[in-house]
């Protein structure tokens, strides 16, 4: 089992809070330290405001060595295709090779409205999402001197020398999300990783499904895909520290509790877990809410992960 460490810092969160979270990732041996793509607070006032997400990366990826860093998820409706296959082979360099792109259709519409963003219709969404990762892949896999070119509904690529390249030869895409049909069918198509975020045991079985089905379609190995999931962290030695740290996100223990197989005493959680590994899930995203918290980070990191493995 792989675990990662996810943050949302629209709820209110400077570079500095971000890196600290990284560098603890770093030290404590996970794997990867992802955060959100959003512009504005899902609640809260947010301050100090958002920090763009491929910025964000890009700095941290100096600061750090050996941690995978990436976003969960990029909006496809946020940035044009072309610059953002540039930016994420850019800050790929910059990192060594350490980069993954997770990426979706976009959902939250206020966000959009907020900093003057258009929000096309869901189809349209999807549309568009299928069309940026035919772009990205496309550029990144055309060989250096050649030149690309696309010719799609909503977006046009004449004579692209298709630089930079990545250090990767080709950073590893996640999609994600519930979509029963265009979702699994991005996955199959394109993605190196499957993540579905905070639903109970039985949506994931039934999501899960119907990618391997759509992988098996595509002809890929069924190993190809890597089946992740992401949950809420509110972990404690004790009823006490873990009602303390849901009190410090604004969330009930007992809510908290039957939302997220992380939420308890590392005994507890390292139960609560197994199911959601049978089901096949080879990954987790520890959604971190309090980012001050690093003594949580560590807290999951020596009696959780330690007891797995």
């Amino acid at each position: 089992m792989d675990f990662r460490v996810f943050v949302e810092p629209q709820q209110g969160a400077t570079y500095s809070d971000q890196l600290a979270v990284a560098r603890a990732a770093e030290a404590l041996n996970y794997s990867a330290f992802f955060r959100s793509d959003h512009y504005l607070a899902m609640s809260g006032d947010g301050l100090p405001g958002p920090t763009d997400s491929w910025v964000t990366l890009a700095g941290i990826a100096r600061e750090t060595s050996t941690v995978r860093l990436g976003t969960m998820v990029t909006s496809a409706t946020f940035r044009h295709p072309g610059p953002l296959a540039i930016s994420v082979a850019q800050v790929d360099e910059m990192s060594g090779g350490r980069v993954e792109l997770g990426i979706g259709a976009g959902w939250f519409e206020a966000e959009h409205q907020a900093y003057a963003i258009p929000f096309p219709p869901l189809g349209e969404r999807f549309d568009r999402l299928t069309e940026q990762l035919r772009i990205i892949t496309g550029m990144w896999d055309t060989p250096v001197g050649d030149k690309f070119d696309f010719d799609g509904k909503h977006y046009t690529v004449v004579d692209s020398p298709a630089l930079p390249k990545p250090t990767q030869s080709h950073p590893p895409i996640i999609i994600g999300g519930g979509g029963p049909k265009r979702t699994p069918a991005l996955a199959a198509e394109f993605a190196a990783e499957f993540n579905i975020p905070f639903v109970p045991l039985d949506v994931l079985k039934a999501q899960f499904a119907r990618v391997a089905a759509a992988v098996a379609a595509a002809g890929r190995a069924p190993d190809s895909l890597t089946y992740s999931a992401a949950f809420v962290l509110c972990a404690g030695r004790t009823d006490a520290e873990i009602a303390s740290r849901a009190a410090a996100i604004n969330r009930e223990v007992d809510e908290l509790r039957s939302n997220s197989p992380l939420v308890g005493t590392p005994a507890e959680i390292v139960d609560k877990l197994a199911p959601f590994v049978e089901a096949g899930v080879q990954r987790v995203y520890l959604q971190v809410l309090d980012m001050a918290d690093l003594d949580h980070v560590e807290l999951f990191s020596t009696e959780v992960i330690r007891q797995l493995n």
